[in-house]
């Protein structure tokens, strides 16, 4: 019989004697609805004592704040007892299991201390029902449990979600207006000068909001001046009051030119106008809604309108074409001036051309524009002209609009010179032939050769016989539409390619490399034609007569298939499967071994030698 069912045994047989003898007493209105010996386990373990455990089973609201470590059973006086040392049981249904003196209880043992207006406050005012989110801890009468940190879960929020949660940041327990931690420093708005001492109401009313007072705080603007207050100017003058007004300290103190930015008009100072006092073009006056409001509608190239015109409108009355508000004798680049109303309109290159370039004197001194090279020089020093002739204009082949490095000497004009230009000569530039570094000058258009190698290498120089190569004439294997394609007569060296030989690049056979920088060398004449002097001989020694081994016997050219070896004429003639077989299934690289070491001759032929038993 185990203990557990012993203790039951024991209290079936004394149960006529009543409860009384068993339970030390009654339980508090609390705990009476678990009288009775069935429950007894619900509190006690069973030979031991009532344990913390089994009480913040039932309390898991007590648990709960203990695993934050919060409330007053995490401080140090609660933390570590037992519960049932402040809270006892069975002393009768009256008995006051808290043992809770309200007036004499330290409030910063919660956590929470109490300050300065809530250290002044009846318990009741914040532990109430009402103040409880937690909807099993209302029901409780009279509990303390269940209150947040946070101003908002008592107190209405004012500001009605405007500002931020955290009221700490501007207010404190002592006293709730004005907010003692504000500074308005903080806000996007800092208060100076006459800012400073305005009352708060003025920028921030009061109002009703949701039926409750309110007053704003955000949400305002604030950028101009204008968003609060009104503008004497009635909106006649463009950019910030502070331009022209010291706005934080005295609004009558006006600030003139060295502040206001005269550029949110319609004529921005420039040059000297930056340094003339407002007053030099505008009225004085003393009414706001007329002040500076004289020069509307004066455009910034109009001149003559303010200033006396020199020329007599001899050039028209658009100033600034020539001259610049930095001095009326500096002259500008005259860019802008208007060059068609001449005898020679700019075009092209000449657009960008500084004036004094070509003018080195007056302006108005006369040019001779006959020819290009009245201004310029003959770059290519006569070389076109004919035999006592003169040479062609420069725009007979360059153009004002594509610059002098471009040339209108296209393909169907140097179709009809000497040198027709074909194939990949038609995608050279010009420079790639004629342009001759170290030649005076520079380029060069006659006399420059014909022949491929007096501008090519010729890298067949001595290797290739005159034979085949007379006269050094590349054309005999090479045309300019790709020199990568060879056409040569290969018959004619009594060497005919056939086969996979007809696929090979030249290169492959008469071209070796000499070393890992790219060198190599050529050789076309006297090359080896038995096919190992080219190739690897794979069989060794096998097939070798006389010392060598000739692979046409069994291969040729077409895909190196042994077409030429007739295995009848070997020992072992092959007949019935054999014939449908490989000759890797029988001939096979030994273990270990290279295709050089397949034996091909083999002595055996019994069926065993291959097969097994």
């Amino acid at each position: 019989m185990t203990q557990r069912t012993g203790i039951w045994v024991f209290l079936f047989l004394f149960a006529w004697k009543g409860s009384a003898q068993i339970s030390p007493g009654d339980l508090t209105r609390a705990h009476a609805k678990y009288e009775g010996m069935s429950n007894c386990t619900l509190c006690h373990d069973l030979g031991n004592k009532v344990t913390n455990a089994k009480c913040l089973d039932c309390h898991k609201e007590m648990q709960a704040l203990l695993d934050r470590k919060r409330g007053y059973h995490s401080s140090k006086e609660a933390k570590g007892k037992d519960c049932t040392v402040c809270h006892s049981e069975h002393h009768g249904r009256k008995f006051d299991m808290l043992h809770f003196d309200a007036l004499n209880f330290d409030h910063d043992l919660t956590g929470y201390p109490l300050k300065k207006r809530h250290a002044e406050i009846d318990c009741k005012k914040c532990h109430m029902p009402d103040k409880i989110r937690d909807p099993e801890l209302k029901k409780r009468k009279g509990t303390f449990l269940g209150l947040e940190k946070k101003c908002l879960s008592c107190h209405d929020d004012y500001h009605q979600k405007t500002l931020d949660n955290d009221c700490s940041k501007c207010h404190n327990e002592k006293k709730w207006r004005p907010a003692p931690k504000f500074d308005h420093d903080d806000a996007k708005y800092k208060l100076e000068g006459k800012h400073v001492d305005v009352d708060c109401k003025k920028c921030h009313p009061l109002e009703k909001r949701k039926g409750q007072d309110f007053q704003v705080f955000t949400g305002l603007s604030f950028k101009k001046c204008v968003d609060c207050h009104k503008d004497p100017h009635l909106e006649h003058l463009p950019g910030a009051c502070a331009q022209c007004h010291d706005v934080q300290h005295d609004f009558k103190d006006f600030r003139t030119r060295s502040h206001f930015n005269h550029g949110l008009t319609k004529f921005k100072l420039r040059g000297k106008h930056k340094s003339t006092a407002c007053f030099e073009c505008h009225k004085k006056g003393t009414n706001p809604k007329t002040i500076f409001q004289d020069q509307l509608g004066v455009r910034e190239d109009a001149c003559v309108k303010c200033h006396e015109d020199k020329h007599g409108g001899k050039f028209g009355t658009d100033c600034a074409k020539c001259h610049n508000e930095r001095s009326f004798l500096s002259l500008d680049d005259l860019k802008t001036f208007d060059h068609s109303v001449t005898d020679y309109p700019l075009e092209g290159q000449h657009t960008g051309v500084e004036c004094k370039s070509c003018h080195k004197g007056k302006y108005t001194d006369p040019l001779d524009f006959s020819r290009c090279d009245k201004c310029h020089e003959d770059y290519h020093r006569g070389v076109f002209a004919k035999t006592g002739g003169q040479a062609p204009d420069c725009v007979d082949c360059h153009s004002l609009s594509a610059g002098f490095d471009n040339s209108a000497y296209g393909l169907e004009r140097h179709a009809k010179s000497d040198f027709p230009l074909e194939g990949g000569h038609e995608a050279t530039p010009c420079f790639a032939c004629h342009l001759k570094e170290d030649k005076d000058p520079p380029w060069q258009f006659r006399e420059i050769g014909k022949a491929c190698v007096d501008c090519h290498d010729d890298i067949h120089n001595d290797f290739i016989p005159e034979k085949y190569y007379p006269d050094r004439d590349c054309a005999r294997c090479h045309d300019a539409s790709r020199w990568s394609e060879v056409h040569f007569a290969h018959d004619s060296t009594g060497w005919s390619l056939e086969g996979k030989h007809m696929e090979v690049a030249c290169r492959a056979c008469h071209f070796k490399e000499t070393g890992d920088n790219g060198q190599y060398t050529q050789k076309f004449v006297d090359l080896d034609k038995e096919c190992f002097a080219c190739h690897d001989n794979v069989h060794g020694t096998q097939f070798e007569e006389e010392g060598k081994t000739d692979c046409k016997r069994c291969h040729d050219a077409v895909d190196w298939e042994p077409r030429g070896f007739d295995h009848s004429k070997t020992a072992f003639p092959l007949d019935g499967k054999h014939k449908d077989l490989a000759c890797q299934e029988c001939h096979k690289i030994p273990e270990g071994g290279e295709m050089k070491d397949i034996n091909y001759k083999i002595e055996k032929f019994e069926c065993i030698d291959c097969h097994g038993k």
